[in-house]
């Protein structure tokens, strides 16, 4: 059975990697951060290449293309972690600013 993953568990999970390749990558700290958000970006940039190229439909129905499409997707996410852990943001801090964000959205128009 797989396991259930929540945004903390993934977050230790990137932490996991970067124990992992310290020597390779070096430490996550603020002075990465730019790097890693141009990173992340390049890695949106590639799944918006398979919206433009494959198209909306095939992500839905092809197996293959959605399996690629959600592996960018997962670049994605790994590098916004990297970028949490930079800064030492943790999922919960995160949330409570999103909780407000998301109140303010709601008032907002």
């Amino acid at each position: 059975m797989k396991e259930k993953l929540d945004l903390a568990g993934l977050q230790m999970l990137q932490k996991e990697l970067h124990r992992k390749y310290l020597e390779k990558w070096g430490p996550l700290c603020p002075g990465i951060g730019r790097d890693i958000l141009l990173w992340m970006m390049g890695e949106a940039g590639e799944a918006a290449d398979i919206i433009k190229k494959k198209g909306d439909n095939a992500i839905m129905e092809d197996p293959d293309v959605r399996h690629d499409f959600m592996e960018e997707m997962c670049d994605v996410l790994m590098y916004f972690n990297d970028l949490m852990l930079c800064y030492s943001i943790a999922w919960e801090e995160l949330a409570d600013i999103y909780l407000e964000k998301h109140e303010r959205n709601m008032k907002r128009w």
